[in-house]
């Protein structure tokens, strides 16, 4: 199996936080018709079951879409239900036992914070992208330092991988972000703390169409 190309566009996160139980698959099955290009299932709970349930239907969803499916952390769980890869933090499990676990075709993504040698680390232990931030305030990084906008430039410029960008990211803000560097806008609130979902993935995926025009 090959691995998938990665998406230029909204990379949506889901957040137990912003959505009800009940209301996940559809909150999900919106931001992707409107315009969602990756989803992340984040969920920070013990309850494995439950855990497994949701992202396999998330996963069913995705790829139903031909959206690209990420379970955050939890490096078992994407090898159960058979997700498109996984997304790691500083604590979590190191990229390269990641990648052997879950095998070449698998897309591994690496937080770097505001870090590009820890940027340059994971793509050396085979991350497919790397992401940066948090940039603006953001309900869910409320404690994390702020990162300059020039980190997305100086990574573009320096490494030829996927650029992410995380943190308070809205419609209103995003726009730098793109002309900085960024191929995608990591969101949670930004889609899932909105009455419609879809609307607000769509503002998202307008920006890039706006600034593939500007190029």
């Amino acid at each position: 199996m090959s691995k998938p190309t990665l998406p230029k566009g909204l990379y949506a996160i889901t957040d137990a936080d912003y959505i009800q139980q009940a209301l996940l698959a559809n909150a999900v099955q919106h931001a992707i018709i409107g315009g969602a290009a990756m989803v992340q299932y984040r969920d920070k709970s013990r309850d494995h079951g439950r855990r497994k349930r949701e992202a396999a239907q998330l996963r069913d969803i995705c790829h139903a879409h031909d959206v690209l499916f990420i379970v955050n952390d939890d490096v078992r769980l994407a090898e159960e239900i058979k997700a498109d890869g996984v997304h790691l933090g500083r604590d979590d499990w190191a990229v390269e036992t990641a990648r052997k676990s879950l095998g070449d075709s698998a897309i591994i993504g690496a937080s770097c914070y505001n870090s590009l040698s820890f940027a340059r680390r994971a793509i050396d232990q085979g991350a497919d992208y790397v992401a940066f931030g948090s940039f603006f305030t953001s309900p869910t990084k409320g404690s994390a330092d702020r990162v300059h906008v020039e980190i997305l430039s100086e990574a573009r410029e320096e490494m030829d991988t996927h650029v992410v960008a995380i943190g308070g990211i809205t419609p209103e803000n995003g726009g730098r972000l793109i002309a900085a560097g960024a191929d995608m806008l990591a969101a949670c609130s930004g889609v899932f703390d909105h009455r419609d979902p879809e609307s607000a993935a769509r503002h998202f995926s307008g920006l890039f169409r706006d600034a593939a025009i500007l190029r």
